[in-house]
């Protein structure tokens, strides 16, 4: 792995710790509200829990992202069409 590609997933990682980190504090912020009752905070569109759990789902998906398909994954695929390709060239 090079210099570029080491700094980008470095920067990538810490974005996602804080973003995560955020979303921890909206739902400490959010979640007892519902449990003791006072309904401090009031959202109009949506309920509190559906823009937590839309949250998450963005998060699960930059998680999987930066740890299941990153730069080494992405080097061996392109690797196995590029073993792909030559079998298919040689008879």
């Amino acid at each position: 792995m090079d210099y570029e590609t080491a700094s980008a997933r470095t920067n990538s990682i810490r974005r996602f710790y804080k973003n995560l980190f955020i979303f921890a504090i909206f739902a400490v912020l959010l979640i007892p509200d519902d449990i003791f009752g006072e309904h401090i905070v009031q959202f109009r569109l949506f309920d509190r829990y559906t823009i937590l759990g839309i949250w998450a789902f963005i998060i699960l998906v930059k998680a999987t992202k930066l740890f299941l398909f990153d730069s080494e994954w992405e080097r061996n695929m392109i690797e196995k069409e590029l073993r792909k390709e030559k079998k298919r060239i040689d008879y």
